[in-house]
């Protein structure tokens, strides 16, 4: 009975943050130690922005599993896989700089870098990435674009972006996290343990320390994936402690205004609420 008075209080917490705001907030919450889940609208569609890159990673890892991709591929940085891009630092680089696939999944991962998706996503095709999450059970995830237009608006429909829902986020980063151990978990991935090692370390080695770890004691490890999306912002990760996964939270904010009331930016309160519901989880989870 304490672990279900204790969800009760954690999720009245949870809902009274994400009420506190004009915009939509999105969650699911997974207890790693009971297995319990709390969710808020976990099944609806949203947009996914950059957290759409963690299923590209494991649709790569599983094709460089197949023999279809060499992780140790040399490709060549060339000036056009800085067109349409806005995040990253590649696109301030200059071209000729030569890199292996497997660094480039890094970069798209850890500073979610546009120009290494691009590198990443030309050797996959849209409908291979978007069958490959239907396959492992990410049925609301929709892969519609390679990279979304600059010139998108904010009120933009789901169709003209890649979408997911928190529930999905959620299980994949589970069976990711499950695969360290299991290899049944691996082989629903359609990857070996050892891919699936990289793949959670490459999450553990995210450079960006906002909104899921931005309240978080200082050190605390987190394998997450960002995104920043022109209605909202988003994150998804493990969170340990002591060295321990501990949740797993996938948060989605939309409808977020550009400004709020007092003046503030909305993508700044998007990102303090989606750290404001992650801290909620640290205080009152159990070991």
């Amino acid at each position: 009975m304490t672990t279900m008075i204790e969800s009760a209080k954690l999720a009245e917490r949870l809902n009274a943050i994400c009420d506190a705001q004009p915009f939509v907030t999105r969650f699911m919450v997974r207890a790693l130690g009971s297995g319990e889940t709390i969710g808020r609208g976990a099944d609806e569609e949203t947009p996914s922005a950059s957290t759409r890159k963690t299923s590209i990673m494991m649709a790569a890892l599983k094709a460089a599993h197949e023999g279809r991709l060499d992780l140790d591929e040399r490709i060549t940085y060339e000036k056009r896989f800085a067109e349409e891009v806005a995040s990253g630092m590649f696109r301030y680089l200059s071209p000729g700089i030569v890199i292996s696939l497997r660094d480039a999944i890094t970069g798209m991962i850890v500073l979610s870098d546009n120009v290494c998706t691009k590198m990443v996503f030309e050797r996959l095709t849209l409908e291979e990435v978007d069958n490959y999450c239907k396959s492992i059970g990410m049925t609301g995830t929709n892969h519609r674009f390679l990279i979304p237009p600059l010139a998108l608006s904010p009120d933009h429909s789901l169709k003209a972006v890649t979408t997911t829902t928190a529930r999905d986020q959620v299980y994949l980063l589970q069976t990711i996290l499950d695969a360290q151990d299991s290899r049944d978990a691996a082989d629903r991935l359609g990857c070996s343990q050892a891919l699936c090692a990289y793949a959670l370390q490459t999450l553990k080695n995210q450079i960006l320390r906002y909104a899921i770890p931005s309240r978080l004691p200082f050190g605390v490890l987190v394998a997450h994936k960002g995104g920043t999306g022109k209605r909202g912002r988003m994150n998804a990760g493990i969170v340990y402690r002591d060295g321990t996964p501990f949740y797993i939270i996938a948060a989605y904010t939309d409808d977020v205004p550009q400004e709020m009331p007092d003046g503030t930016p909305g993508y700044t309160v998007a990102l303090e609420t989606i750290g404001r519901l992650s801290r909620a989880c640290w205080d009152e989870l159990r070991s």
